[in-house]
């Protein structure tokens, strides 16, 4: 098989629940410096599909072009004598109506093109899987890669309480914390039972947690070790943290093992300034007073719902620093 060549692009596709579109697109705006009113994104950032719960797929493109009979005449230059392969033409929402394609044309399209590749199609087990789709009136074509929902398998903790972000939240809130993981040092200073730490370990980041409340330490640990990841949760305040982080992620307490007044809120977010430069903020009532007075501005928001829960996700930068929006969105 000669080696393929992908061009540095990618095309990604979404799935989420109406009531999730704010946090999602709040987390496209972490990962690629814009949101799309869509459920496609292209960009040149290289962004793991099972990172995010709320990509769908993603394709790594070998070519595109504005007319289909000439994907095919490329696709006769792939050779993939030494490998299997399947070529798909994969089910989205959200597609212009111009670029709808009915399900025997799809596949119509995918046998054209399997039919020009040198090498043998395995539908059912293939080394290699191709995806073709259209975007922006042109045709993508690349290696598919379908997400696993990792999220999904951290929903049942030997530790747990129902005001808990949900799994799925607290992974897209330590994307838009951390969207790039690399050099980045982050802590969650209220921690709880450790939602966020768990989805933040598990996709690499360097985290570490910290809570007031010993049981909840406790738990926190507990959960850690329970998918067998490793970190580190200190029994502490805010207030006692030495070291500089990038990023701090504080969910203001409000469950019935830690809750703090609005005079101990303020406390954390005071507290919070000589630790981080950046600062992600999850509340169920409205701070942004709060967040001034601390020394931070808001530079993106988003709300997130649960059920009839609301709460809102601000992302917020010391004053007076260089804006963080570059450093976070910029393109790889």
């Amino acid at each position: 098989m000669k080696p393929l060549s992908p061009t540095g692009g990618f095309i990604y596709t979404y799935a989420y629940h109406q009531d999730e579109k704010d946090l999602c697109q709040l987390e496209m705006r972490a990962f690629f410096g814009e949101d799309t009113g869509g459920k496609v994104i292209k960009s040149s950032r290289n962004i793991a599909p099972s990172r995010s719960p709320f990509i769908k797929e993603r394709i790594e493109l070998l070519f595109e072009e504005a007319e289909f009979a000439d994907i095919v005449k490329r696709a006769g230059g792939l050779d993939m004598e030494d490998s299997t392969f399947k070529v798909i033409f994969p089910k989205i929402n959200g597609l212009e109506a111009a670029e709808q394609v009915d399900f025997d044309e799809k596949r119509d399209m995918e046998r054209q093109i399997g039919f020009v590749i040198k090498g043998k199609a395995d539908v059912h087990n293939p080394d290699i899987i191709f995806g073709l789709i259209p975007y922006n009136g042109r045709w993508h074509f690349g290696i598919y890669q379908l997400s696993e929902s990792v999220w999904f398998k951290h929903q049942q903790k030997p530790r747990e309480y129902s005001t808990a972000l949900s799994t799925k939240t607290a992974r897209a809130i330590a994307n838009i914390a951390v969207p790039d993981p690399k050099g980045v040092k982050a802590i969650d200073p209220c921690c709880g039972i450790g939602t966020v730490l768990v989805e933040a370990l598990s996709m690499g980041i360097d985290i570490v947690g910290r809570d007031i409340n010993p049981l909840v330490v406790d738990g926190s640990r507990e959960n850690i070790a329970h998918f067998g990841l490793s970190g580190s949760v200190d029994l502490g305040a805010i207030a006692d943290i030495t070291e500089q982080y990038d990023v701090a992620i504080i969910d203001m307490p409000y469950n019935l093992y830690t809750h703090a007044t609005p005079d101990e809120q303020q406390e954390i977010l005071k507290h919070a300034l000589p630790v981080t430069e950046k600062l992600l903020v999850v509340t169920i009532e409205p701070i942004d007073h709060m967040i001034e007075q601390a020394g931070f501005t808001i530079i993106d928001r988003c709300i997130a719902k649960k059920s009839l829960f609301l709460r809102e996700i601000l992302v917020c930068e010391k004053i007076g620093m260089p804006s963080y929006a570059g450093k976070n969105f910029q393109q790889a």
